[in-house]
């Protein structure tokens, strides 16, 4: 039984990691939405403002799961990167969500192995966003997606 309770609080850990991303995400998408400027970089600052709604929703989920498994939600936010050059803030923000889909995909395996079937299904659809959101801000920098399916 240990080990199960020792697995269930790394699994609360990693939740609340992922908490301070998500909460770092919707400070980032707040921000770089309103501050974008330039033509080419009009439709993305559009879809930004779309990501930080989603990234709260992920927030509230993930907090959620946190409060189910008998821990306590992060307040903790992770630094946001700020610039004055548009193309720096999409990089930023594309590292983020390369480290958030890394973390995601983890977290599954860890839900399931403890037989967390449904909070693994939400972290499923949660992921599927953060990989729509990895899509948009490559497309935006001119490139493809990244693979983030090693740890690196």
């Amino acid at each position: 039984m240990a080990k199960t309770d020792s697995a269930r609080q790394q699994l609360i850990k990693g939740l609340n990691e992922d908490l301070s991303r998500e909460y770092q995400a919707i400070i980032a998408y707040v921000i770089y939405s309103q501050v974008l400027k330039g033509a080419e970089y009009m439709a993305i600052a559009k879809e930004l403002e779309v990501h930080a709604g989603e990234e709260l929703a992920h927030a509230i989920t993930v907090a959620k799961h946190i409060d189910y498994l008998g821990g306590m939600p992060t307040t903790t936010v992770l630094p946001v990167k700020v610039s004055e050059k548009a193309k720096e803030m999409l990089r930023a923000d594309l590292d983020n969500e390369n480290a958030t889909i890394r973390a995601y995909r983890e977290r599954v395996k860890q839900c399931e192995s403890l037989g967390e079937y449904a909070i693994a299904e939400d972290i499923r659809d949660i992921l599927r966003q953060e990989q729509e959101h990895q899509t948009d801000l490559a497309n935006a920098l001119g490139e493809d997606a990244p693979d983030v399916s090693a740890k690196s």
